[in-house]
C-alpha cells in the first residue's frame, strides 16, 4: 500500500488541485491527498505533511507531524499562528525560484532606471518630455538580506552593469557587493541608495525595519521596490514621502491585505507600481521534484532538510 503524503492548502480550489497534480505526478509512489480527505487515524499517523498557505488549525490536528514542507519560501504566517512548533518547517528553496526573482529585480530596477515610470505618467498627461539617463554602473542598487534571493538577484544586476550594494543582519562578503550589515551598516547603505530592493523575511527584527527614521535617510530621486512582505516597510510614510515628492516611486508586490482592496488609496497613486504579488511565483514543476528529491532522503536515509531557525524567524 501506497504511503499517504498529506496536502494542507489554504490556496483556492483551482490552484489546489493544479499542486495536487502536479505533485502527484512527480511522486506516483505516494499518495498525496488533501487534509479534508484524510481519516482521523491518517491525521493522527502523519509524520510529514506539504503545505500551502495552511489553516494552522490543521496543522494542529496532525499531533505526530515530525516535520512539515512548505511550498512557499515564506513561512512567517505559519509562525505567527504556531509560535513554537513541536515539528521542523522546511521551506521552499529552489533554483529556479531564485532566478525567477532575479529577473523580476532586474526587470523593474531597468523600469525604474530608464524612468518608464516617468514616460508612463506622461503619456496619460500628454507630455513630451525626455529625462536625462545615469549610467548603470553610476546606479547603486542596494538589496536588503542577502539569502538566496538576494544572492540571485545581486549577480543579477551585477551582470548587468550596476554598481550592487547588499545589507544583511549579519557581516557577509560577496564577490563584487559591497555589503553592510547591522543599523549602523543599514543606514549608511540606505544614505548611498538609488534603488532599495527589499527582500527580507518578515520576523520580529524586520518588522517595520524601514521605518520613519530609515525612510528619512533615503535621498528625494530614490525609489523602493518591495518583493518581500509589507509590514518591513511604514507603507502609510512612505506614501506621504512619494506624495511630498521627497521619494520618487515605489514598486510594491505584496500589501497587509490581499488581494489590495478596491477603495484603497495606493491605486490612484501614480508615484506607485502595484504589483499582484507575482515577482517570485513557485514553479510547480520545479518545486515537485524538490519535494520529491527531499521526502526520498527522509524516508530511506532518515535525513530532514535544513530547516528554519524558529528564534530567527527564516
Amino acid at each position: 500500500m501506497k504511503k499517504i503524503i498529506p496536502f494542507v492548502s489554504g490556496s483556492d480550489r483551482q490552484i489546489t488541485h493544479l499542486w495536487l497534480k502536479y505533485l502527484q505526478d512527480e511522486m506516483s509512489e505516494y499518495n498525496i491527498v488533501l487534509f479534508d480527505d484524510l481519516s482521523k487515524e491518517q491525521k493522527l499517523n502523519a509524520k510529514f505533511a506539504i503545505i500551502a498557505n495552511p489553516n494552522p488549525s490543521n496543522i494542529l490536528q496532525m499531533k505526530n507531524l515530525k516535520w512539515v514542507q512548505s511550498l512557499w519560501a515564506g513561512v512567517e504566517k505559519l509562525l505567527d499562528s504556531i509560535p513554537n512548533p513541536s515539528f521542523q518547517i522546511v521551506r521552499m528553496v529552489d533554483p529556479v525560484l531564485s532566478n525567477t526573482m532575479a529577473e523580476s529585480v532586474l526587470a523593474w530596477t531597468l523600469y525604474l532606471h530608464k524612468n518608464m515610470h516617468l514616460y508612463h505618467s506622461q503619456q496619460r498627461q500628454k507630455i513630451w518630455k525626455p529625462h536625462i539617463e545615469t549610467l548603470s554602473k553610476d546606479k547603486n542598487i542596494l538589496i536588503l538580506g542577502l539569502g538566496k534571493l538576494g544572492l540571485a538577484s545581486a549577480f543579477k544586476l551585477k551582470k548587468n552593469g550596476f554598481n550592487v550594494l547588499g545589507w544583511s543582519k549579519s557581516k557577509k562578503q560577496i564577490d563584487e557587493v559591497i555589503t553592510y550589515h547591522g543599523d549602523e551598516g543599514l543606514e549608511t547603505a540606505l544614505k548611498l541608495a538609488h534603488i532599495v530592493v527589499c527582500l527580507l523575511p518578515l520576523t520580529k527584527q524586520t518588522n517595520n525595519l524601514l521605518n520613519k527614521q530609515k525612510l528619512d535617510l533615503l535621498n528625494s530621486n530614490a525609489s523602493i521596490i518591495n518583493f518581500a512582505r509589507a509590514g518591513i516597510i511604514d507603507y502609510d510614510y512612505l506614501v506621504e514621502k512619494l506624495n511630498k515628492s521627497e521619494l520618487s516611486h515605489a514598486i510594491l508586490d505584496v500589501f497587509y491585505e490581499e488581494p489590495l482592496n478596491c477603495d484603497s488609496l495606493l491605486w490612484e497613486n501614480e508615484n506607485i507600481t502595484i504589483l499582484p504579488h507575482i515577482s517570485g511565483p513557485t514553479d510547480m514543476a520545479s518545486a515537485s521534484k524538490i519535494v520529491s528529491k527531499n521526502l526520498k532522503q527522509y524516508y530511506e536515509k532518515g535525513i530532514i532538510p535544513i530547516s528554519i531557525d524558529i528564534k530567527k524567524g527564516y
